[in-house]
């Protein structure tokens, strides 16, 4: 077998994959096309970035996202090393400074002996050797192109969206105060509240705003998971109040009381200097965007250093297409990584990378392929994504419901997730001598 693989893309799962396949002394040729070349959604020049939030979800063993990301951390994750070493503090969640974080995976991937990195666009799949394709959502035409010529059949696809990005200090923290929901870890949420009064109109301009033009949009092809918020606001007056402005326990320190409604800030980067709004991914003109948020008396004044934006996301019909270890069917030295394969979220991107580029270096250095169990997160993704009884594919977060069931009854959902965690971890730490 040549030992040489070409990894297409240096996104999270790009990266991931590159990694394990050098940390193990295969050679890695990267390809790249940023800077050359950049999509909407992209900002930067250096690998990993983060395009929708900065957060990586939950760090908690009762959570699944948490179960994920401790996983790959036992096993040598790239990524989450370089997240836990560049974090910012939020609450029970791992979100980090993206620059900081970018720039620490570019660092060491770039810094590896085993990787060569080649930038420019990529238009067609290498002939020879082992190939993973990780373009994520937002692939080339050219080479969206010949994966189809590759795979036949019809793309999936869905929308996504980012939510914008302000300056602390043009917030109003006179309306506004720090505080995690049920005072949960540490009050590290910027909270600015609404009065019934203030939050009508608000909801009144979201459902008529005017939107920017996505070719092909329709609401219902919008991920839920990253719902723009006026597409949330059409689905009734009280949808927000249940879900994104939730205010349930975030009592105002003026009143002691929980508003009617609450808009929560979490810090972007190290310095605090800047603040996402969480779960206001939106595809309003950058103008009505500027207009609406500001009725929110917090933001009134707020300074906008990122506007939302939509784009669509491609996937491919992965249970028709992949196998549990991302290998595609009819020709197994390709392989496929990250949210193009139906795994949606950061670190289930950042998962499927890691066994992508594990099952590629066990094939070429003829050790046995990667046999990850339902019961480990890990293993759950891959049997997901390749469960031929799957009959209308839809991208998924990592959820406690695809793992296998622990097969007797424990009271309580918290106590039953840490017990489905537990499990997962001894497998996963009798796993480590064979990885």
């Amino acid at each position: 077998m040549q030992n040489n693989v070409s990894v297409i893309g240096a996104g999270l799962a790009g990266c991931e994959a590159a990694w394990q396949l050098a940390e193990r002394g295969i050679n890695v040729t990267l390809y790249e096309m940023k800077p050359e070349k950049k999509t909407p959604a992209h900002h930067s020049d250096d690998f990993a970035e983060l395009v929708c939030s900065n957060s990586l979800r939950s760090n908690e063993l009762t959570n699944a996202a948490g179960l994920l990301k401790e996983e790959l951390r036992r096993l040598g994750g790239l990524i989450v090393k370089c997240a836990d070493e560049n974090q910012v503090e939020a609450g029970g969640a791992l979100a980090v400074d993206r620059e900081a974080f970018a720039k620490a995976v570019t660092d060491k991937i770039k810094n590896h002996p085993n990787i060569k990195i080649v930038y420019g666009e990529v238009t067609e799949i290498p002939k020879d050797g082992h190939v993973i394709i990780a373009t994520g959502p937002l692939t080339s035409d050219a080479l969206f192109d010949a994966i189809h010529e590759k795979v036949g059949g019809d793309f999936l696809h869905f929308f996504d969206a980012a939510a914008p990005i302000v300056t602390f200090e043009s917030i109003d923290m006179d309306r506004a105060y720090f505080a995690s929901r049920y005072d949960k870890g540490t009050p590290d949420y910027i909270n600015c509240p609404l009065s019934k009064e203030e939050f009508d109109p608000f909801w009144e301009a979201l459902t008529t705003a005017e939107e920017a033009e996505v070719h092909g949009f329709e609401d219902k092809l919008v991920f839920e998971g990253c719902m723009p918020i006026e597409v949330n606001a059409r689905r009734g007056h009280d949808t927000l109040l249940f879900g994104i402005l939730k205010p349930v326990g975030l009592p105002d320190p003026k009143t002691g009381k929980d508003p009617y409604a609450v808009l929560q800030l979490r810090k972007d980067n190290a310095q605090g200097s800047l603040y996402n709004l969480v779960g206001c991914q939106t595809h309003l003109k950058w103008g009505e965007q500027k207009r609406i948020f500001s009725m929110i008396p917090a933001l009134k004044n707020a300074e906008y250093v990122r506007y939302g934006v939509m784009h669509r996301n491609t996937f491919l019909d992965s249970p028709r297409l992949l196998d549990r270890n991302f290998a595609l069917r009819s020709d197994s030295r390709i392989r496929f990584a990250g949210q193009m394969t139906g795994v949606e979220g950061y670190v289930e991107s950042n998962a499927s990378g890691f066994l992508a580029g594990l099952a590629t270096a066990n094939e070429i250095l003829g050790k046995k392929e990667p046999n990850f169990p339902q019961t480990t997160a890990i293993g759950a993704l891959g049997h997901y994504i390749s469960n031929e009884t799957v009959v209308k594919f839809q991208p998924m977060n990592i959820n406690f419901g695809i793992l296998e069931p622990l097969g007797y009854k424990i009271r309580g959902k918290r106590e039953k997730n840490m017990k489905i965690s537990e499990r997962a971890l001894e497998i996963i730490d009798n796993m480590k001598g064979d990885i």
